[in-house]
């Protein structure tokens, strides 16, 4: 079955340039479009795809309120995928702690956009680590205000991971798959996929990168 594909920008030619891109591949379809995060939670309902790529800046809603209400509202929610012009945005950072599964450069690669789609769909792996950390080092710190840190501090105090999901935690937030942590630790895929679903519970977390913010924002992980 293809990666189904729903793409969300206010921008046609960013919707086309996509859409070319994405259709060129037999293993992706899109699905459908839409110009604004107003028009994204009939559609998601309608279409139910697997990828949401939605722009972060739009304006009659942006991706972050679209993203949370997607995750809100429609149950088996996507894989949402970030689409912004610049990387280093703290609009990209809250997007994320919003829910989103990643993100994805407009200047980026025809191969660079097909690998973010598929690699957010299958979920084993967080998307481009380094600017993950770069953002929560940036921007991490100014969630202490808002009780962002403290909260964070607060889920990984609950959570009780074990020794063993502290390593696999620390080894998603430098960015590496189920099949590289396998090899790190001398451990079988199954068991690190068993320890990486009981720490996403145990977090309260829907997917790797939320919880590796989790893990930067608690101070658990440095960032730099």
């Amino acid at each position: 079955m293809p990666v189904t594909v729903l793409l969300v920008d206010d921008e046609p030619l960013v919707r086309a340039g996509l859409r070319a891109v994405l259709e060129a591949q037999p293993d992706i379809e899109v699905v459908g479009e839409a110009a604004d995060g107003a028009a994204v939670i009939p559609l998601v309902r309608q279409l139910r795809p697997d990828v949401v790529a939605m722009d972060v800046r739009m304006p009659l809603m942006d991706g972050i309120e679209a993203t949370r209400a997607v995750l809100r509202t429609v149950p088996e929610p996507p894989r949402i995928l970030v689409v912004t012009t610049f990387e280093n945005d703290e609009y990209v950072y809250e997007a994320l702690r919003a829910g989103a599964d990643g993100f994805l450069l407009k200047r980026a690669r025809p191969a660079e956009i097909v690998h973010a789609v598929r690699l957010v769909a299958e979920g084993e792996s967080l998307l481009f680590p380094t600017s993950v950390r770069r953002l929560a080092a940036e921007y991490g710190d100014r969630g202490r205000d808002r009780g962002g840190n403290r909260a964070a501090r607060v889920v990984l105090e609950r959570a009780r991971l074990t020794g063993r999901e502290e390593e696999v935690l620390r080894l998603m937030a430098r960015g590496l798959s189920n099949a590289e942590i396998a090899a790190r630790l001398v451990v079988g895929a199954e068991t690190v996929k068993s320890h990486v679903s009981a720490l996403l519970a145990k977090l309260g977390a829907r997917d790797r990168t939320q919880a590796v913010i989790v893990a930067y924002e608690s101070g658990f992980v440095a960032p730099g």
